[in-house]
């Protein structure tokens, strides 16, 4: 006798993707096999009935800040930044829809050649019809990060949570990379992640979220499945609520 299912904790989720999580082993660029990989796992998920937008960074070909501090003009730089959000964004669509998940990437900056313009009602729309949604651009202002994007675009789909997606299993009292003393943290709150300012996703972001009771949860994407395990509920990374 078969056995039933799982059932996912969460019915609409967004993802919080880096640009760097689409590198792998490259220092620049997109790996097409890791596209490939994160597009096989989002679609195991999308047969637990999930309904799955993603917004996604672009520090794997640009960074504004980055950039900025080399002397470009902050605002100018930051629109680039947005624009290379645009490159990932359909280079992650592009694997979805080889993996046979039908994907619609609505950016902030209007480019209707290539995206769709961000309309919260569309958006919601193809959510509602079984589509993934991968928001581009960011928030399509200057100044503000992707992950206050996600913040922002997961409270006007009404998302339940967001799924940050990083190289490490958590959140850490440090850098563990580079201190083998840092400690991890299985839940925290969202005063704790600002007072001790811990580099999970910007204050503005985490403010948002506070303010908006949205949790949080920080995971290991290079773990294969662990994106699933935290749709399913399972313990796994670090839970950020109040």
């Amino acid at each position: 006798m078969d056995q039933p299912a799982p059932a996912a904790a969460y019915r609409r989720v967004l993802v919080k993707l880096s640009g760097e999580a689409l590198m792998g082993g490259q220092s620049y660029g997109i790996d097409r096999a890791v596209a490939g990989q994160i597009a096989r796992e989002i679609s195991e998920i999308r047969a637990l009935r999930v309904e799955l937008a993603i917004v996604i960074g672009g520090g794997n070909i640009f960074r504004g800040v980055a950039a900025s501090a080399a002397g470009m003009d902050r605002v100018q730089a930051d629109y680039m930044g947005m624009l290379a959000t645009v490159i990932n964004a359909l280079a992650l669509q592009d694997a979805l829809e080889a993996e046979g998940v039908s994907t619609r990437v609505l950016t902030a900056i209007e480019m209707r050649s290539v995206a769709e313009p961000f309309i919260r009602r569309r958006a919601i729309r193809h959510l509602e019809k079984g589509r993934v949604v991968v928001f581009a651009a960011g928030t399509g202002n200057p100044y503000f990060t992707t992950d206050t994007a996600a913040a922002l675009r997961a409270m006007e789909i009404k998302a339940e949570v967001i799924l940050k997606a990083t190289k490490v299993d958590g959140i850490y009292s440090a850098d563990p990379v580079t201190d083998p003393g840092a400690t991890k943290f299985d839940a925290l709150t969202y005063l704790e992640v600002l007072d001790r300012r811990l580099k999970v996703m910007d204050a503005t972001a985490v403010s948002l979220c506070m303010d908006n009771k949205l949790p949080i949860i920080v995971f290991n994407l290079r773990q294969p499945g662990n994106m699933k395990r935290a749709i399913l509920g399972e313990a796994i990374g670090t839970t950020v609520r109040a």
